[in-house]
């Protein structure tokens, strides 16, 4: 079932604790535009249809990534492109979003996820140990 605007845009800015849905927004497209690029098939379409449409969009047609990120890197990566981010806060921002969309997630889909994704990427979703 489809998470619809409000609820994940509210989701994301309580769990990052960002005083604007704006900030929570822009965090959300950094990072699902990052991790589009990770993903591919099935598990990639069946998680996009679980958000809102604007988010499935972007995770549908994601940057183009010239190899798998790790975990860190892909922190790193996130706090590149949010305008005064640290590693830090870009660690904030990566589990505030991908947190929720594990919730938006069935479990099964979860996994099949993760398994795409380089060792690391349970902790980022807030799913440790989860594979």
């Amino acid at each position: 079932m489809r998470m619809r605007w409000e609820p994940f845009l509210d989701a994301v800015r309580e769990r990052g604790e960002y005083p604007s849905r704006q900030e929570a927004e822009r965090a959300a497209r950094v990072v699902l535009a990052l991790l589009g690029a990770h993903l591919v098939g099935e598990a990639r379409t069946e998680l996009a249809a679980r958000l809102p449409e604007t988010f499935e969009l972007i995770l549908l047609n994601p940057l183009q990534a010239a190899e798998p990120l790790s975990p860190e890197r892909f922190v790193r990566a996130t706090a590149a492109w949010i305008d005064g981010a640290t590693e830090e806060t870009a660690t904030w921002d990566v589990g505030a979003v991908l947190s929720v969309v594990a919730d938006a997630a069935e479990e099964d889909l979860m996994r099949r996820v993760l398994l795409q994704l380089p060792p690391g990427y349970d902790l980022l979703f807030g799913r440790p140990g989860q594979i």
